[in-house]
């Protein structure tokens, strides 16, 4: 969920957000009701929860917020709206414009946002119902997106997921005891001010993806446009599901096995400088249109210590053969300050 800042919300009103918001978080996130719950003392009163979660309980329940560029830098890219520009961060730049986007700005950006992800999707809804009603008068909800089944694992343990192509997605995820690779790609460090430090930065991308002339492709030419095979996801160029593509690898013909614009051939860390994301997106279907095509596809999320690591990667895709049948719809880029300590709320440190 994405929120946008009421006119005339001022530096104090948005800590005292961000103070309410950490309180119900961690109520939310125990299963406990709001408040006095769905009955109020008086009756005359509306109640503190809305109660769609009532009985759920916390649905192994994470919230995860996260800071717009606006907030740093006001609309015209001068002003110091909540005494904050100082503490921008080098790295925060605007995403550039990559191949594919068809970005619609209803669907984009935003002062705030919020990840709310559970076992349950009506207990992800009602934290986001709750937050947005608690944010009444100081923020509004400018856009959400509900998603299901993840498209990356964080674990061996888990069977990695599918996307909407039918594909296992996220085989190559940086992995939750990886935990150089975490230090090294997303976690930020000493590089970023001090507030910013164990934090990071996401990204999100609806990507609509054209499944019906999808689904009229032969599985051979499904199978080159991902670079793997469909059954086991392991590469086309042999092994299981997690070997390493071979990628200099070339068969009788002389030709490579692994077509040179395939995706996984693109996205591989070899062709970007090493870089790597840790992905927690999801699948998402908005009902169907007139034509009765679905509007389907993937709600991309990742995290990385610095947005050019996503950056360097999405303009390596720009010849990806998978580019004919995705157009990326919404975007949005936000920093994810470090985790609250008992007694903090979220983002305490950015404003001393």
């Amino acid at each position: 969920a994405s929120f946008q800042l009421v006119r005339g919300t001022t530096r104090d009103d948005l800590i005292e957000l961000l103070r309410e918001w950490t309180a119900a978080a961690e109520s939310l996130t125990r299963g406990e009701a709001l408040g006095t719950g769905i009955e109020p003392d008086n009756a005359l009163l509306p109640p503190d929860d809305t109660g769609e979660a009532e009985g759920l309980h916390a649905g192994r329940l994470t919230i995860t917020f996260g800071f717009g560029r606006e907030l740093f830098v006001g609309d015209d890219g001068d002003s110091d709206p909540f005494g904050l520009r100082t503490q921008l961060p080098a790295a925060f730049a605007p995403l550039p414009a990559f191949a594919f986007d068809l970005l619609e700005q209803a669907q984009s950006g935003g002062a705030l946002c919020v990840q709310a992800c559970a076992d349950d999707p009506q207990v992800a809804v009602h934290a986001i119902r709750n937050l947005a009603r608690i944010a009444v008068g100081r923020a509004h909800l400018a856009w959400s997106q509900l998603g299901f089944g993840r498209t990356a694992s964080t674990s061996r343990e888990q069977e990695t997921p599918r996307n909407l192509f039918g594909f296992k997605d996220g085989t190559m995820n940086i992995m939750s005891d990886e935990s150089a690779a975490l230090s090294d790609f997303v976690w930020a460090g000493e590089e970023a001010p001090e507030w910013m430090r164990g934090g990071t930065y996401l990204v999100a991308r609806k990507i609509m993806m054209t499944i019906e002339t999808w689904d009229r492709a032969s599985l051979g030419e499904q199978e080159r446009i991902i670079g793997r095979t469909k059954r086991t996801g392991a590469p086309v160029t042999g092994g299981d599901e997690f070997s390493q593509p071979k990628l200099g690898l070339r068969g009788e013909d002389g030709e490579p096995v692994m077509d040179m614009t395939a995706h996984v051939r693109l996205a591989h860390p070899k062709n970007n400088g090493g870089a790597r994301m840790l992905r927690r997106g999801y699948n998402y279907v908005d009902g169907s249109n007139n034509l009765g095509q679905m509007g389907a596809g993937l709600f991309f999320i990742s995290f990385q210590k610095d947005p050019e690591i996503f950056v360097r990667v999405q303009r390596s895709l720009k010849p990806d053969l998978m580019g004919e049948y995705i157009r990326h719809i919404g975007s949005g880029l936000w920093a994810v300050p470090r985790g609250v300590a008992k007694g903090e709320f979220v983002g305490q440190a950015l404003f001393g």
